[in-house]
């Protein structure tokens, strides 16, 4: 039998070391499917129930396993459906491929079934590369720059076939004029800046006494030489929710998260700081930065558009982190005055000491951050952290302590709602020995969580460590959007949009073969977390938390209180009981506040 397109193409991604990838059949791609089914030595095709949940996976693969991300659909829905967590992978500079059909070329222009203007809709998400083959010897070239491309720009790129291209036989590109023969491979190189570009960003960083470093994902492989400069002076590091789970809350001068999701320590290293080293970011939220010319800035980041992007920085150095990095610790003599890093110390201190106060107010029936809470320090240190989008981005932010040895992300750049059991399968999937947690509102398990879960209940049996973990927050409410209509709008909560109906997750768990917990009283957290912990199978926790304990910012400035009032005053349903859970978390960590004082 000759080799047909799509042979050739499964047998080149094997070769460019691609061994899953996620997507679902229809005659758009049958024929691609055909060429999978026949390929003995892979790659292998992982079937989810939805091709959002395929992309969502892609791009999980990418964030788990620092490997491109490949997904598969049909033509017309099935290619659609890829977009968002295409989308995810874009925003959050994830390498990814999309493999799409199309009709056949002969019917192309003629508003056939499921004919869509491929190209045009993947122009943006797959800017960087986009093409569809439309002869057997294209496949070599589009194949290896789409992989080529997606791997070294970390992005996203998209190549389409045609359905009868997929089944033609392949032909090599002739030895003609115009024709292009291209190969299979690529090296990142080590990119680090101008000796005199250190030399001038080493003594900005030397002379400033009250220095604080912003960390994003781009710290992912250079945690070490961080923390090694960070020593060297004296400096506080704040995390992008991104680098949330890179840089570990035990290492000295980590104030945590920062932003809306961020600690209090994180803003007020910000507010006094008086020179500022931004590290693979782009955290967008300027008012949680230094006052323009407050500090002396100085970035590094792989991508020089990011470079100057969010803050008036004096010396930019386009560079890898790690080579970055550790140039600077060369050129970098150690502070020996302490003061600045015991008084971020103190804060670091304070923080915690408030979250665990407003962990113990009481709510009803139970208060999600006392479940976070008790959730943090029984986290093996191998764990695969998956938080979706909602109010539970918010306390993963907060109250889980990172150590080193965990990994864990969160659709950062999209803040999409949907990608938490996705990431959980795809992290799986690259780690099958590493225990999972997944963090899940109820607005998101309903949108596409349980959807997911079919797809765990077809594949953990195959892992060597089944152990994984979907906590689910039940608040009936799309809490995290309620809040900010009241804080954000200053319009009371809206129940059309904002209530959700009941769903048993936990009986649902059960059907699919999972253990179902159910955790309705506060009394019960510890229980049910170390049964969780010890279970053979996958596990979903039914957690029926408040979805009206606020998701209280570092500092409530007068804008946000006018609005919160604005809101109550209007006929909030829910204002007299989210008023006194407000008021109590304020109260508890200012009675902390006082009796550390004393």
């Amino acid at each position: 039998m000759s080799t047909t397109v799509s042979d050739f193409i499964v047998s080149r991604l094997s070769a460019w070391g691609v061994e899953r990838l996620y997507g679902y059949s229809g005659d758009g791609i049958n024929g691609f499917m055909a060429a999978l089914r026949r390929a003995e030595q892979g790659p292998r095709l992982i079937q989810p129930r939805h091709e959002e949940v395929a992309a969502f996976m892609a791009s999980g693969h990418a964030k788990f396993s620092d490997r491109v991300g490949v997904c598969v659909a049909t033509s017309g829905p099935g290619a659609v459906h890829l977009l968002n967590g295409l989308y995810d992978a874009r925003k959050d500079h994830m390498p990814a491929v999309a493999i799409v059909g199309q009709q056949s070329r002969l019917s192309l222009g003629t508003d056939y079934q499921q004919e869509i203007d491929l190209i045009s809709l993947f122009k943006d998400v797959a800017g960087a590369y986009v093409q569809m083959v439309t002869a057997p010897a294209q496949a070599r070239h589009m194949i290896d720059q789409a992989l080529r491309i997606a791997i070294a720009e970390n992005t996203v790129t998209c190549v389409i076939l045609p359905n009868d291209i997929q089944d033609l036989p392949m032909a090599d590109p002739p030895a003609v004029h115009g024709a292009v023969f291209s190969g299979v491979g690529y090296r990142r190189p080590q990119r680090i800046p101008a000796p005199a570009d250190l030399d001038a960003a080493a003594e900005i960083l030397e002379r400033g006494e009250r220095v604080a470093i912003l960390a994003g994902a781009g710290v992912k492989h250079a945690v070490d030489e961080l923390l090694a400069l960070s020593e060297r002076l004296g400096a506080g590091i704040a995390k992008a929710i991104l680098a949330k789970a890179m840089v570990p809350d035990d290492a000295p001068g980590v104030t945590g998260t920062i932003g809306l999701l961020g600690s209090e320590a994180s803003e007020k290293m910000m507010e006094e700081c008086d020179t500022l080293l931004l590290v693979g970011t782009r955290f967008p939220y300027a008012e949680f930065l230094p006052k323009s010319g407050q500090a002396r800035a100085v970035q590094i980041d792989i991508a020089p558009q990011a470079l100057g992007l969010r803050y008036p920085t004096e010396i930019n150095l386009h560079g890898d982190a790690q080579a970055t990095l550790a140039a600077l610790n060369e050129r970098v003599t150690r502070n020996k005055d302490h003061r600045w890093r015991e008084r971020l110390q103190g804060w670091i201190d304070d923080w915690w000491r408030i979250t665990d106060e407003r962990a113990a107010t009481d709510a009803m029936p139970i208060n999600p951050q006392r479940v976070f809470q008790e959730l943090s320090p029984r986290l093996p240190n191998d764990v695969l952290l998956c938080c979706d989008v909602g109010s539970a981005t918010n306390w993963y932010a907060r109250y889980l302590k990172i150590r080193r040895g965990m990994l864990g992300s969160v659709s950062g750049g999209l803040a999409s709602m949907g990608n938490g059991v996705p990431y959980l399968l795809a992290a799986k999937f690259a780690h099958p020995h590493r225990p999972a947690v997944a963090m899940v509102g109820d607005g998101a398990m309903q949108m596409l969580g349980n959807q997911a879960l079919i797809t765990l209940a077809k594949y953990w049996h195959e892992w060597e460590n089944p152990q994984c973990i979907i906590l689910i927050l039940n608040n009936r409410d799309l809490s995290q959007v309620t809040w900010e209509q009241r804080v954000m709008e200053g319009d009371p909560r809206f129940a059309t949009s904002q209530d959700l109906p009941d769903f048993a997750f936990d009986e649902y768990a059960r059907l699919l073969g999972f253990e179902g917990l159910r955790l309705e009283r506060a009394e019960e957290i510890e229980r049910v977390w170390d049964q969780a912990f010890a279970a053979d199978r996958p596990v979903v926790i039914n957690a029926y938390t408040d979805g009206d304990v606020a998701p209280l910012p570092p500092h409530i400035d007068l804008e946000q209180a006018r609005h919160y009032l604005t809101s109550m005053l209007k006929g909030d349903d829910s204002a007299p009981h989210h008023g006194r859970l407000s008021a109590k978390q304020l109260g508890r960590s200012l009675l902390g506040r006082h009796r550390k004082k004393t």
